[in-house]
């Protein structure tokens, strides 16, 4: 009757393979969610960026409306011109330096606000 050799190195082979195995199936789980993590991240990112945008948006309407309200009263209008908001076009260098306004809308708005 013939003994099978080689029990403990057949063992320790074996726990090396269920290991190696583990170890690989931990590292693949750890990069999906990873992967998944950051595309939750660009989702929220993209998501805080439009509603920026949504809102400079806003505010250049809102910049619009009250630059149309001067313009109904040309009357009124010639002494408020001779005093420039500089808050205003500040806000349109902004506008226009963060990409919102192109170089044409600011120039126009910047020819309103000037008259």
């Amino acid at each position: 009757m013939m003994r099978r050799r080689g029990g403990l190195v057949r063992m320790a082979a074996t726990t090396a393979v269920v290991a190696g195995t583990a170890g690989a199936v931990s590292h693949h789980q750890q990069q999906k969610y990873a992967n998944q993590a950051a595309q939750q991240q660009a989702a929220g990112d993209a998501q805080q960026l439009e509603a920026q945008v949504a809102a400079q948006q806003a505010q250049l309407d809102a910049m619009a409306q009250a630059q149309a309200a001067p313009a109904a009263a040309p009357a009124a209008a010639a002494p408020a011109a001779a005093g420039i908001d500089m808050a205003q076009l500040k806000q349109l260098g902004d506008l226009h330096a963060a990409g919102i306004l192109t170089d044409e809308e600011f120039a126009a708005a910047k020819a309103k606000l000037l008259g």
